[in-house]
């Protein structure tokens, strides 16, 4: 019987969206060759297609030749201008490129030698296996209840090929940190990973037309901070010697973070080793474990960075977290500021520090983009809402409007007003949250010294608050858009005071001081609105 198999290059694997509406599975190879008649990607995990589009901006870079490697090296603006000429193509990649670099390399998902983004080393390195359960995001495994899936560790179900590939990549880029299956390397083992570099943050992604305008639009741009190291994604590293344990040393000091290859799909904190099917069409089992202790500093170009002045140089940026409570637009102005002067107050630690906001370095090069281009990019989100360690809440996408009309480069005045609508927005949200909590308080809590201290879990009365609050906050946000002279502080202190009323209305009738407590808040609110 024939070793299992399943090239990703070929093989159905990532689904995507055309132009004329019809959705296709296609293997990496082929959404290359199709990326000018592609709309977008059809990956149903958020987390997947993150990672999926990392991997395919890399791809792009090496056949399009703006990879910028080598001693001849683009300038700036000659790689600006290569942009250009290729977004002019109606063609899209050319083909004898693409076909020339997926030859070069194995994308075998079961290769014995050179599986796909795995480490075949694990089968002797590591005693026993994690089982798919633990592959697959949303299925229970160990002693976990079974509140969203029907799989049980009793008898865990295989899961098809391509499905592997998308949690992989998962796992890669968003993988937890913790306790994982005991791998040893010479005389050291060790079962502690540390966690994915995208792991519970928010990817901001340059949308185009097509995928092509995607993909180019996204790719990072030349810079002089890069190192002059090879730059290798992990497919493209030399094959190992299959008589040696030459593979890469993970207790190793890893090479240093280069553009675009090792930056998009190189910094892995985890080792995985998918066991399939004897027909290559499903996974039966995995191995996952630690890949390297030493961390790989660098600025993802597709994240929001709050910037600590005040922190060690090596702790400074710190990626903006996913929350699937906050709305995509209280992040617009961030997207749109070529830099933020205003320091922004953020909890971090065990207090209130300023930091400023730094937007994806992918957006500083979109004035290069030819401007009919420019006109029509929106923004794709993708967010996976999760804990530092293992805790995994949701995940969630989301699209902007066409963005360019409102860049500080285009027009200074409408990103300014952004921002202030968002900053009002989000400081009498901040009010409201006081005041709420505080009338609870003096409601609830017996007379004395504790009387009107603001409570240690969050109130019935903020919860419904806050609830009601922000999706009225959102249509004000829009709207306010569209009437520049408008007071933004007034409209959201009045959606406060509705939110408020509205949360509280059936605890007048309850307690005894409700509408006095009540009528309190709504009037600080007021006060704060000017």
């Amino acid at each position: 019987m024939p070793a299992p198999h399943y090239a990703t290059d070929q093989e159905p694997c990532i689904p995507v969206l055309f132009l004329n509406g019809r959705q296709e599975y296609l293997g990496w190879r082929d959404v290359l060759l199709h990326a000018h008649l592609i709309k977008d990607l059809a990956l149903p995990l958020p987390p997947a297609a993150s990672a999926a589009l990392r991997l395919l901006v890399a791809m792009a870079a090496r056949v399009s030749g703006l990879d910028a490697q080598g001693d001849g090296r683009m300038t700036a603006r000659q790689w600006a201008q290569r942009r250009r000429d290729l977004l002019k193509n109606p063609q899209g990649f050319d083909p004898g490129a693409v076909h020339d670099y997926f030859d070069r390399y194995i994308w075998d998902l079961f290769h014995p030698q050179r599986p796909f983004l795995q480490d075949p080393r694990l089968a002797t390195q590591c005693t026993k296996r994690a089982g798919v359960n633990k592959l697959v995001f949303g299925r229970p495994e160990g002693n976990n209840l079974a509140w969203l899936s029907p799989h049980t560790d009793t008898d865990p179900q295989p899961v098809p090929s391509d499905q592997a590939l998308w949690h992989l990549l998962i796992h890669h880029y968003y993988g937890a940190a913790g306790q994982c299956s005991v791998r040893t390397v010479g005389d050291r083992s060790l079962g502690n990973a540390k966690a994915g570099p995208l792991r519970s943050t928010l990817s901001f992604h340059p949308l185009g037309r097509t995928l092509y305008e995607t993909l180019l639009a996204g790719v990072p741009k030349p810079s002089r901070l890069w190192p002059d190291a090879q730059d290798r994604c992990p497919w493209e590293e030399p094959l190992p010697d299959p008589d040696l344990d030459n593979g890469p040393d993970p207790d190793a000091a890893p090479p240093p973070v280069s553009s675009p290859g090792r930056l998009l799909t190189g910094r892995s904190r985890h080792a995985a080793l998918l066991i399939p099917a004897p027909d290559g069409r499903h996974v039966t089992d995995a191995y996952l474990t630690w890949a390297s202790q030493k961390k790989l500093p660098a600025l993802d170009p597709y994240l929001i960075h709050h910037v600590h002045a005040d922190q060690p140089v090596t702790q400074r940026h710190k990626p903006r977290p996913a929350d699937a409570d906050r709305a995509l637009w209280r992040d617009l102005d961030a997207l749109l500021l070529a830099g933020d002067e205003d320091d922004r107050k953020g909890k971090t630690g065990k207090g209130r520090k300023s930091y400023t906001v730094q937007r994806p370095d992918a957006f500083t090069t979109l004035n290069d983009l030819p401007a009919d281009l420019r006109a029509a990019l929106r923004v794709r989100v993708y967010g996976f809402d999760q804990d530092d360690k293992t805790l995994n809440r949701t995940w969630y996408t989301a699209l902007t409007p066409p963005i360019w009309p409102w860049m500080q480069e285009h027009d200074p005045a409408a990103a300014e007003r952004i921002a202030e609508c968002r900053k009002a927005a989000e400081e009498i949200g901040e009010h409201l949250d006081h005041v709420s909590k505080s009338a609870w308080s003096q409601v609830t809590s017996p007379s004395g010294d504790k009387a009107g201290r603001p409570p240690r879990r969050l109130p019935p009365w903020t919860h419904s608050a806050r609830t009601l609050y922000w999706p009225r906050a959102e249509a004000t946000f829009w709207a306010l858009l569209d009437h520049p002279t408008r007071a933004a502080r007034s409209a959201f202190a009045a959606d406060a005071v509705h939110a408020l009323r509205a949360a509280t209305r059936p605890a007048i009738a309850q307690h005894f001081r409700a509408a006095e407590a009540i009528a309190l808040a709504v009037a600080q609110l007021r006060r704060h609105s000017h």
